[in-house]
């Protein structure tokens, strides 16, 4: 099941509800694309969408996920108007708390133009996932911290429901519960797995409701919290490249990401900012999926 004939569209999340904090220097000059995006949103993406390796040997690994980034076309300027979003956040609250806006962070240029939210569309044109969008979403003071990676699946076809129901459903109501099974990977803050299906409520009519299945890593019992940056330093010592980028991974993320930063370098935002802290982020990355008929999937 895992290619386009089955999978509707790939969503990967990244939210973050702290600011810049103490390195404003270095994000003024970075952004939220930089920092994030190009490196540990792609290597996400890729981990989803490559084929098994022939092995778990390092090599092996990378072979598979530096393929998947060469298989996604750069965008062309007018790609990047239609298909990537970038945001600013405002002054607003976190956790009933006021919070400065962006340009208000020590170390920021108070008319600082630099992103601390993008969301992308990307098309990963090989034979496994031609014609499956793959969202991508990442921003600083959003309303909750999350790692998620939604795997939404095609919807069933909506004659065999109305035909099953004695009271005559209308359409858009059929459509409305019908909403598509999900497979959710939770990376953080907790770590877990869930399918999201639909079930027929017993009974003479035909009403579908959620059902989720899932396991979450703490029902291991006790585990101690880690910033993923303990499994990487044990890994370079004891010599595991695995995790770690290689030099053609990095060129082919950045000749996704550079034609994005050249046109919005050309074309500085007039908006910012445009989301206020705590919120969900932009109005213009939810019409980014509306366009196409989705919705972005929250926790």
């Amino acid at each position: 099941m895992w290619n386009r004939r089955y999978i509707d569209h790939v969503q990967i999340t990244v939210a973050e509800t702290v600011g810049v904090e103490d390195r404003g220097s270095y994000y003024d000059t970075a952004g939220v694309l930089r920092d994030m995006v190009q490196n540990h949103m792609f290597q996400l993406l890729a981990m989803v969408a490559m084929e098994p390796p022939s092995s778990f040997e390092a090599d092996a690994v990378r072979d598979e996920k530096v393929k998947v980034l060469k298989s996604i076309r750069p965008m062309r300027p007018e790609d990047v108007l239609q298909r990537a979003v970038r945001g600013q956040y405002g002054p607003g609250e976190i956790d009933g708390k006021p919070v400065p806006g962006y340009r208000s962070e020590p170390k920021v240029s108070p008319t600082s133009a630099t992103e601390t939210y993008a969301a992308l569309k990307l098309q990963v044109e090989n034979w496994r996932w031609a014609g499956v969008p793959f969202y991508l979403r990442s921003g600083k003071r959003l309303a909750r911290r999350t790692t998620v990676i939604v795997i939404q699946f095609r919807r069933p076809p909506l004659l065999l429901f109305e035909e099953a129901d004695p009271d005559h459903v209308g359409r858009d109501e059929i459509r409305e519960q019908l909403d598509p099974n999900r497979l959710v990977m939770h990376i953080q803050p907790e770590e877990g797995i869930e399918i999201q299906v639909k079930a027929k409520r017993p009974g003479p009519t035909v009403e579908l409701n959620t059902v989720k299945l899932d396991f979450s890593y703490k029902d291991f019992g006790d585990t101690a919290a880690a910033t993923g940056y303990e499994r990487l330093l044990y890994d370079s010592m004891v010599g595991d490249t695995t995790l770690f980028h290689r030099a053609d991974m990095v060129e082919a993320a950045w000749n996704i990401a550079t034609p994005i930063l050249d046109v919005w370098k050309s074309l500085p935002p007039r908006n910012f900012p445009n989301y206020p802290a705590g919120s969900m982020g932009p109005a213009e990355a939810d019409q980014l999926m509306a366009r196409d008929g989705r919705g972005w999937w929250w926790p």
